[in-house]
C-alpha cells in the first residue's frame, strides 16, 4: 500500500513533458484541476481523461503505474461514494430502503465526485513524476515572485513545499521499514476491526515521528553548515526559459478548457 503512493516521486526522463518549463507544468496542472471541477457531464470527463492519458503517454510513464497512486484512496473513494449515493438530493428515485433513497442524481453526483478525485491525484502525480523537486521549487518561486513587493517569504514557502514533496518517498520508505520490524516482533496491522487497527498503528507512529524530527534536525544542520541564507541574491545552475513546446502545451490546455466550457453550456 505504501509503495503505491506516487505523489512526490520523480521519474527521470527526456520526454517532451519532462522538457517543459516547470512553470508551465505547474500552471497547466492547476488549470487542469480547475477544468475538471468545471465538468458537468460524462463527455467532459472523457475529454479530461483523454488529455491526461495523452500527457501520460508523451511522458513515457505507464498508465498502470500512475493508477497505483489511486489505490491508497480506495477506502476514501468508497466511503464518499456511498455517502453521496444515499444522502445526495434527487428527484428520480431508483431504490428506497426505509429512510434512505437512491436517486439518479445522487449516483451521478457520486460518480462525478469520484472521478474528480481520481483525476486530481493522477494530474498532480504526473507533475511530480516529470518535474524534479529543485525545478518545482524554482517554478513556484518564480511564479510567486510578485508577492515579494509585500515582503511575502516566497523563497521560504517554495523551499518548504519542495522539501515536503521530496520527503514523502523517504518517509514512506521509513514507514515500510518500521512496519516490517514491528511485524517481525509480532505486530498485526491488518486483522481486527477499525479501532483495533488504529491502536496497532501507535507503535508505528511514535518511531516514525521521532525519525521525521531527526531528519528535519539533520537537514537544518546541513543547510546551516553550508551557510544557507534563503533566496536573496542567489544564483541558479539552470535558468528557466520558455520554448515553443510550452506554447503548444498551453494551446492544448486552452483547447481542453474551451471544449469543457462548451460542454457545460450544452448541459446547462
Amino acid at each position: 500500500m505504501l509503495r503505491d503512493i506516487t505523489l512526490g516521486q520523480y521519474h527521470p526522463g527526456d520526454s517532451c513533458v519532462h522538457r517543459l518549463d516547470p512553470r508551465t507544468k505547474l500552471v497547466l496542472t492547476i488549470a487542469y484541476i480547475a477544468a475538471v471541477f468545471l465538468v458537468r457531464g460524462f463527455v467532459g470527463y472523457a475529454l479530461a481523461a483523454a488529455f491526461l492519458l495523452g500527457a501520460t503517454r508523451l511522458a513515457t510513464i505507464s498508465v498502470r503505474f500512475l493508477l497505483k497512486g489511486v489505490k491508497p484512496l480506495v477506502m476514501i473513494l468508497a466511503f464518499t461514494f456511498v455517502l453521496n449515493v444515499l444522502f445526495a438530493p434527487g428527484e428520480t428515485v431508483w431504490l428506497t430502503w426505509g429512510a434512505l433513497r437512491v436517486t439518479r442524481e445522487g449516483v451521478l453526483t457520486a460518480l462525478y465526485f469520484s472521478l474528480r478525485l481520481v483525476f486530481l491525484v493522477m494530474g498532480t502525480s504526473l507533475l511530480t513524476l516529470t518535474t524534479s523537486p529543485v525545478a518545482l521549487t524554482d517554478a513556484m518561486e518564480r511564479l510567486l515572485s510578485p508577492l515579494r513587493a509585500v515582503r511575502f517569504p516566497v523563497h521560504e514557502l517554495a523551499m518548504m513545499m519542495s522539501i515536503a514533496l521530496r520527503f514523502i518517498p523517504t518517509l514512506l520508505e521509513e514507514t515500510d521499514k518500521i512496519m516490517k520490524a514491528q511485524m517481525a516482533r509480532g505486530a498485526d496491522f491488518e486483522s481486527g476491526n477499525l479501532l483495533r487497527r488504529a491502536r496497532a498503528m501507535v507503535p508505528l507512529l511514535v518511531p516514525l515521528f521521532v525519525s521525521a524530527f531527526q531528519r528535519a534536525a539533520e537537514l537544518a544542520m546541513a543547510m546551516e553548515a553550508r551557510c544557507y541564507r534563503g533566496g536573496t541574491h542567489r544564483t541558479r545552475m539552470k535558468v528557466l526559459r520558455y520554448t515553443r513546446l510550452d506554447g503548444v502545451a498551453a494551446a492544448c490546455m486552452a483547447l481542453l478548457i474551451a471544449l469543457i466550457a462548451l460542454e457545460g453550456r450544452l448541459y446547462g
